[in-house]
């Protein structure tokens, strides 16, 4: 006589712990605590200061908006008798100016030539250098120039295909071309170029160019300049 099992739609031993209400060996999930860090003293926040700058091109500026942050999310620790000393973060800041861990004159320099690269105008270069707390002199000394500013726009007008560059060029003379349509696109164009820092005669020059040896002529003629120090 053979003797049926009842059937089940699974075993116990295949149901998590957790489903079946009874938790597991351990009392449960563990739970971690983020160990609270100690509060600053000088020794720490100036360690603190040293592994910044050398971990990132960094401003004076930027370094002491750092440690003013630190501060806030440790605060500072207290001395034998209580009392909490303020570090003066702004003098800490200048002393690694002075030995030149902090630069803010190669980080302008630096900071201009990235964003060049990357394809961005003069705008957006002294935007980003007024934000990291640049002086003024210092932000005009690494300004871009005239040339680099034609060749950022260039880079742009390539990455984004716009004006000569992009597939629609090939069309901007047929008698059939749509005008509204080529004109709406030239706006979006010529928004995007502002955006990203160029100058609106730069973006309208490269956008209405018959040809993208025109735009090679219009760059080098920026380069002969600067190096005949006209620019």
């Amino acid at each position: 006589m053979v003797s049926h099992r009842p059937k089940t739609s699974s075993r116990r031993s295949d149901i998590p712990d957790e489903v079946a209400g009874t938790p597991r060996r351990g009392g449960g999930p563990k739970t971690r605590e983020r160990k609270k860090k100690r509060p600053l003293d000088e020794a720490a926040l100036r360690d603190l200061a040293l592994s910044y700058a050398a971990r990132f091109a960094t401003t004076g500026a930027k370094l002491e908006a750092y440690l003013a942050r630190k501060i806030r999310e440790r605060g500072l620790a207290e001395d034998e008798d209580g009392r909490r000393v303020e570090p003066d973060i702004a003098a800490l800041a200048a002393r690694l100016i002075e030995l030149g861990y902090v630069d803010d004159d190669a980080y302008a320099r630096g900071r201009s030539r990235d964003l060049t690269a990357r394809g961005y105008g003069a705008r957006r270069v002294e935007q980003a250098l007024w934000a990291a707390g640049v002086e003024d002199e210092v932000r005009s000394d690494n300004a871009p120039g005239e040339a680099e500013c034609r060749r950022a726009a260039i880079l742009l007008a390539k990455k984004r295909r716009f004006g000569p560059f992009g597939a629609e060029a090939d069309t901007r003379g047929e008698a059939g071309a749509d005008r509204a349509e080529a004109h709406k696109r030239r706006g979006k164009q010529v928004a995007a170029m502002l955006r990203a820092g160029h100058q609106y005669a730069h973006a309208a020059f490269i956008l209405d160019a018959a040809h993208t040896n025109d735009i090679d002529a219009w760059l080098e003629e920026a380069e002969e300049d600067r190096e005949e120090g006209r620019w």
